[in-house]
């Protein structure tokens, strides 16, 4: 028996949650649970709570199953949350964790607090997606499941790219591309495909970016009048800070852009010297040791500056 089967056992009713501003890995590894649960466990209630996804992503089984507002009050027998590191990171969605009589978190960040009855738990690994898949009897993946997985796997490992990718996740990539999914579709759909407007505004954070520490970080802010010019939102500023990442000579990618209430969203990316996880974490965010993000307040020059500092420890203790 897998896993997923000895927690669903006993429980009538399972709510699915992920974390706030949902990202390929979140909405890929719940959809999986939530489509498993559907169709091999008919008699189960389950219900996929994340806040509204991307268009790129409904394509996949049952998206528009996802409930997005929040405001039902409900107490299920079991609450699984996924790719979160903490409460807070679940948003309105806390609600069907806290009223829940049993909870199960499946998570890969380093910096998760363990915060559920049952943790499952595995930093090195490359996604939530990549879990889940070990979880489940693999004869009972679907073609529907496969791609919700492999979505996953894509987007959090950079189309394989990463250093986050073993050999495991690409086993588990075979096993996943041999149930039938349309894996190249897949990938420049939700991947490599952008619109107009977000080329643009690529280009804009581009123009902004500027090299600090002797080329050894590089950092882009976008403002929300950016934003506003070229009619974009938060969800078209994926793969920004992957781009200012592959610049030349970096050690470090930080890449900001401003929330409606005036604070700043961080993300950053490090080619290998520098822990971004650790300043993320002072930051009160968290992440992975190579790919990690923050919410800051104050002016963006002053939080670049702060992360460089931190940067500049990471670069002189490796030199």
């Amino acid at each position: 028996m897998g896993k997923l089967e000895s927690w669903l056992a006993q429980a009538k009713s399972v709510a699915v949650a992920g974390h706030i501003k949902p990202d390929g890995d979140c909405i890929g590894s719940c959809l999986a649970t939530y489509n498993y649960i559907a169709t091999w466990h008919p008699e189960i209630e389950v219900s996929l709570y994340l806040e509204p996804i991307p268009n790129i992503f409904r394509f996949l089984a049952n998206a528009d199953q996802i409930r997005s507002d929040f405001g039902e009050e409900r107490s299920y027998d079991l609450c699984i949350v996924q790719d979160c590191g903490d409460t807070g990171r679940l948003g309105k969605a806390v609600r069907y964790f806290d009223s829940a009589k049993r909870t199960v978190c499946i998570d890969h960040h380093i910096s998760n607090e363990s915060f559920a009855d049952e943790n499952y738990i595995f930093p090195e690994i490359s996604s939530t997606s990549e879990l889940v898949f070990g979880l489940m009897e693999e004869e009972k993946i679907t073609k529907e499941i496969a791609e919700c997985i492999y979505v996953g796997i894509v987007h959090d490992t950079g189309v394989f790219q990463y250093s986050s990718t073993t050999a495991r996740t690409m086993g588990v990539a075979g096993i996943l591309m041999e149930k039938g999914i349309d894996f190249t579709k897949i990938v420049d759909d939700t991947f490599y495909k952008k619109t107009f407007a977000q080329n643009k505004i690529l280009g804009q954070a581009l123009l902004n970016s500027r090299l600090y520490l002797d080329g050894a970080v590089i950092a882009s802010a976008v403002t929300k009048e950016e934003m506003e010019a070229y009619q974009v939102q938060p969800k078209h500023l994926e793969g920004i800070v992957n781009q200012l990442r592959v610049t030349k000579g970096v050690e470090a990618a930080v890449f900001l852009y401003e929330n409606g209430d005036g604070s700043w969203k961080v993300s950053m990316r490090s080619n290998g010297l520098v822990d971004v996880a650790a300043i993320a974490v002072k930051m009160k965010g968290g992440g992975h040791t190579r790919a990690a993000g923050a919410t800051a307040k104050g002016r963006p020059e002053e939080i670049v500056a702060r992360i460089c500092a931190e940067v500049e420890k990471d670069v002189k203790r490796d030199h």
